[in-house]
């Protein structure tokens, strides 16, 4: 029985976390066969659906087949995945985009073997073994999973959200600064907190920022 515990433990320490690098992978896709370092220099977020031909994922695709345009306004791909074939991928776009008027423009993993899912832990085994939850992974240019976030089966995503976040990200890493709760673009960002007594002090009479007390202090970029 301790070795099955050990063994849990490590398979969940493998999965990637933020910060960690992004897991390697070759896949075949409805584009060709595609790896993760096709993707450097480039923002990516990939993610995961449960099944082609089912109604929540199709609105999904087709949200976000709506928000790529802007997403490659921010050097931001996208990469779909699930456990069906590159077949039934194929014929679920062509539908989408007949029964939608919506053309999907950004390649889909057809992950059979399991082997990309199993990797960045899509599979969720209380819900389904044979199904991709809703995983959502934003990698950065560098290659770095940069956020990581999933959702039940049952609930198809907010579009505005991968937006938002990845605006965010970079704006973070531009700037050097966070971004406080519901921040969208254009909004005032968070000065880091000073680290010092007189770096405290200092910033209450700074004039381009605003500063509640000495820990919470914001600015427009």
């Amino acid at each position: 029985m301790g070795n099955v515990k050990n063994n849990n433990v490590q398979e969940v320490r493998s999965l990637p976390r933020i910060g960690s690098p992004a897991p390697k992978f070759e896949a075949i896709t409805t584009h060709g066969t595609l790896s993760l370092d096709d993707y450097k220099g480039s923002w990516l977020i990939l993610f995961s659906h449960p099944a082609d031909f089912t109604p929540v994922c199709t609105t999904e695709f087709v949200g976000f087949q709506k928000i790529y345009p802007e997403l490659k306004k921010l050097n931001t791909e996208l990469l779909g995945l699930s456990i069906d074939s590159v077949h039934s991928h194929i014929a679920w776009v062509r539908n989408i985009e007949e029964n939608f008027d919506t053309k999907i423009e950004f390649p889909v993993i057809a992950d059979l073997s399991m082997d990309v899912a199993e990797k960045y832990g899509m599979i969720m085994p209380d819900e389904s073994t044979t199904e991709a939850s809703r995983a959502v992974f934003v990698i950065d240019d560098k290659q770095i999973v940069r956020a990581v976030i999933y959702y039940p089966l049952t609930t198809g995503r907010n579009m505005d959200e991968m937006l938002r976040l990845v605006k965010a990200l970079q704006t973070s890493d531009e700037h050097k600064v966070a971004t406080p709760a519901d921040w969208r673009e254009g909004d005032r960002v968070i000065v880091p907190p000073a680290l010092t007594q007189d770096g405290a002090a200092e910033r209450m009479e700074d004039k381009n920022m605003e500063c509640v007390d000495f820990y919470f202090c914001t600015r427009d970029l």
